[in-house]
């Protein structure tokens, strides 16, 4: 069976633009759609970039168990990987290629141990993530804020996770990250 593959980061490190790229050229990896209570933005595709929820439908999958982790990331939005994901993208036996936060990332990695990999993508330093987030435009002055100091709190979680991936330049990421793979589509669990 192929590995769960995660990435994770502060939102703006470029764990998304990575994750991607891979997708497109690796068949063999299928993206987990992480479930979401937050609202949509324009250019997302529910079912493709999320499962949007509203906090209804999530407290009842909640009650359901039908989450394998989840967590409330700011007042009344939620993110969580629904365990019929897993199991529907194993079955078609593709790599399992996660875009979560670093809490997540850690709920998976303990619950499948060695089955996952969890790779940190890490922006060059705190001040670039920061004018990365400011950059999107897509926040309020008080989401950015909050937004930034969850960053600096998982910035802290790069040690524990099982590779680090730098995205300073990107193709040099990029062209990292395949590699990655490459190695990982090798191995066999």
């Amino acid at each position: 069976m192929r590995k769960l593959i995660i990435f994770t980061a502060p939102s703006g490190a470029g764990k998304t633009t990575i994750v991607r790229h891979l997708l497109s050229k690796y068949d063999e990896l299928a993206f987990s759609v992480s479930a979401a209570t937050r609202s949509k933005r324009p250019h997302e595709v529910h079912g493709k970039d999320y499962y949007f929820l509203s906090l209804e439908e999530w407290y009842k999958k909640t009650e359901e168990g039908d989450f394998l982790e989840w967590e409330e990331v700011y007042q009344d939005q939620y993110y969580g990987t629904l365990k019929s994901e897993i199991q529907r993208l194993r079955n078609l036996g593709k790599g399992v290629v996660f875009d979560i936060d670093v809490k997540g990332a850690m709920n998976i990695k303990e619950n499948y141990g060695d089955e996952a990999v969890t790779i940190f993508v890490k922006p060059p330093s705190p001040a670039v993530l920061f004018e990365r987030l400011r950059g999107r435009q897509t926040e309020t002055e008080d989401s950015l804020r909050k937004r930034i100091a969850r960053a600096t709190e998982e910035l802290t979680y790069e040690s524990k996770c099982d590779l680090v991936l730098l995205n300073d330049d990107l193709a040099i990421a990029l062209q990292n990250a395949e590699e990655i793979i490459e190695k990982l589509l090798a191995i066999e669990v």
